[in-house]
């Protein structure tokens, strides 16, 4: 069997980053009268390209199968999240001058749940979404969408049906295109001579560090440092002129990027800053990424020993949430209903279907406090304060909060 390619620099892809089995799509759940079909897993096989860096799984599933008119995830069911589009919103109209002659666009906009600020503000939107069902949720919420693909193609409709925007904006999404090169072509095709491209995405660094090797699943195709996504970025004639560490999703970038052409941007010093800090922890070198696998394998142990001690115990454990993290954990760890009851939801297209691979029922939240657990496993523990401040009142009964990432604690 050949190798795959690097999707940026094309090279041979033959060193393996994290081997996490077989998993299902992580957004695929599962219904009751699909129970005993049969389900499709595919090999979440991380590899590195020893010459750029890049960290990447291969595409077996094209994103129109993932993305499709059913997609299940909705940002605006994470307060915090919402919350921390708001602020964004605030930063960039004032640091840009955003007004009401300007042109913004976001790139996998969901269901409005950032551009709905912007509208707020009377500022012109328009959103690129793939998914169909999010697409209606976003429209209905005031913010005008047009339901594609991006890249080199999409690019060149909207620049001629929409004009060019002062500022292109992607959340959560560079990970998630197969073909970055496409991708990236496009933002600079489509972007003002004097726009801004802000892109936010998890750092490759934090989730390395801190062993989240939940965010990889089969939606995610490629995993990113900041020194890898500045090359990719400039062979595209895209200059990154500042950058921010962000707390969300365990540990995220948000970089800033013009055209090349553009001298009115100067590059600011966080960008040597952590480029620096990148080369001095040695991730521009290839034998950084060699240890991985063993700090992965340590958290699987740790989660299935403390499991496996809770129901000897007689202890009850329930899930909350059903992210696509999660089910890669679950799926990596072989953890079913025999230790995990059930989990619960606040997204009601999840609600009364069943984790994918591992079938564990999804509920109403009200289920969890009907249910008086011992303890609830987070299973967004990059959501853990919204979500223990939310359940407190598990406290009542001296239910306690577990979280597995980066290694298993047990939170009062």
């Amino acid at each position: 069997m050949s190798s795959p390619s690097c999707r940026f620099c094309r090279q041979s892809l033959e060193h393996i980053f994290v081997d996490l089995g077989m998993s299902p799509l992580c957004q695929t759940h599962i219904t009751a009268e699909q129970l005993n079909a049969m389900e499709a897993f595919y090999p979440l096989r991380v590899y590195v390209c020893s010459n750029c860096l890049l960290v990447q799984l291969e595409e077996f599933v094209a994103p129109a199968n993932i993305f499709s008119a059913d997609y299940a995830y909705f940002s605006s069911y994470s307060d915090s999240w919402v919350e921390h589009a708001r602020k964004y919103c605030d930063e960039v109209c004032g640091r840009f001058h955003l007004g009401t002659s300007s042109n913004v666009m976001e790139i996998a906009s969901n269901d409005g749940y950032l551009l709905q600020h912007f509208v707020a503000r009377n500022i012109p939107v328009l959103g690129v979404e793939p998914a169909e069902n999010v697409a209606q949720a976003a429209i209905a919420r005031g913010v005008r969408t047009i339901c594609r693909f991006f890249g080199r193609a999409t690019a060149a409709q909207i620049r001629e049906q929409f004009g060019a925007p002062d500022l292109l904006l992607g959340n959560n999404v560079l990970a998630h295109v197969p073909n970055i090169n496409d991708f990236v072509a496009g933002m600079q095709l489509l972007l003002r001579d004097d726009g801004v491209i802000t892109m936010e995405f998890p750092h490759l660094m934090q989730l390395m560090e801190l062993n989240q090797f939940d965010t990889i699943y089969h939606e995610h195709f490629s995993y990113l440092s900041f020194t890898t996504v500045t090359k990719i970025f400039a062979a595209h004639g895209l200059t990154m002129f500042d950058v921010e560490q962000l707390s969300t999703h365990g540990g995220s970038l948000r970089i800033y990027a013009r055209q090349a052409s553009d001298s009115s941007k100067p590059v600011g010093a966080r960008v040597a800053e952590l480029l620096g800090l990148e080369a001095s922890k040695g991730y521009d070198r290839f034998e950084r990424y060699a240890s991985f696998e063993d700090q992965v394998r340590d958290v699987k142990r740790g989660l299935l020993e403390f499991l496996i001690d809770a129901r000897k115990r007689g202890k009850k454990v329930v899930g909350y949430g059903a992210p696509g993290k999660g089910n890669t954990l679950l799926n990596y760890c072989g953890i079913r209903n025999d230790f995990l009851d059930f989990t619960v939801d606040r997204n009601p297209y999840k609600q009364g279907k069943f984790t994918p691979g591992t079938h564990i029922p999804i509920l109403q939240p009200e289920r969890l406090l009907e249910a008086r657990p011992d303890y609830v496993l987070i299973l967004p523990w990059n959501l853990k304060d919204e979500i223990m401040q939310s359940l407190g009142a598990i406290r009542a009964w001296g239910g306690k909060f577990v979280v597995p990432i980066p290694r298993v604690q047990v939170l009062d």
